[in-house]
């Protein structure tokens, strides 16, 4: 009896552990970015991104006309992992969450801190496409500002 009793815990968590949702390895990746991110940790950032991947940014130019600014991930990789451990701490909450076979979209507002001070808010809006088994970011796009971030 004893045998049986083990085999179903067993069975269970092993059920319980691999069964790791899409949802949650999606949200795995963003997590890492962030986490990179704050621990300036060039292998990791790297690592959340598909080798095409695209990064834009819309902002208003000094006419305050809207504009989209691209950057290149290895720029932005760059950039952050120049920075101290902990300078760059984007806060993000999971707003909506769909994923269709390899395709995801993440939609997540942000509080964006800067050496612990408060810099600004907005939106991030993530495609990650599943490739062979492993969700990386394709396209990331985000809104950015200062008031309104309550």
């Amino acid at each position: 009896m004893k045998y049986y009793v083990v085999l179903f815990f067993s069975l269970c968590l092993s059920v319980s552990v691999s069964a790791q949702s899409a949802e949650d390895s999606v949200k795995t990746v963003v997590n890492n970015l962030f986490t990179a991110m704050k621990n300036a940790d060039a292998v990791l950032l790297r690592s959340v991104f598909a080798d095409s991947a695209i990064l834009q940014t819309i902002t208003r130019n000094k006419e305050g006309k809207t504009i989209v600014q691209t950057d290149e991930v290895a720029g932005f990789v760059d950039q952050i992992t120049k920075l101290p451990k902990d300078a760059a701490d984007e806060r993000i909450t999971y707003d909506v969450i769909r994923i269709d076979g390899p395709l995801a979209i993440v939609w997540t507002p942000y509080k964006f801190y800067f050496n612990g001070k408060f810099s600004h808010c907005g939106v991030n809006s993530f495609q990650l496409v599943r490739f062979n088994g492993n969700w990386k970011i394709q396209y990331l796009i985000d809104t950015r500002r200062r008031a309104g971030c309550e």
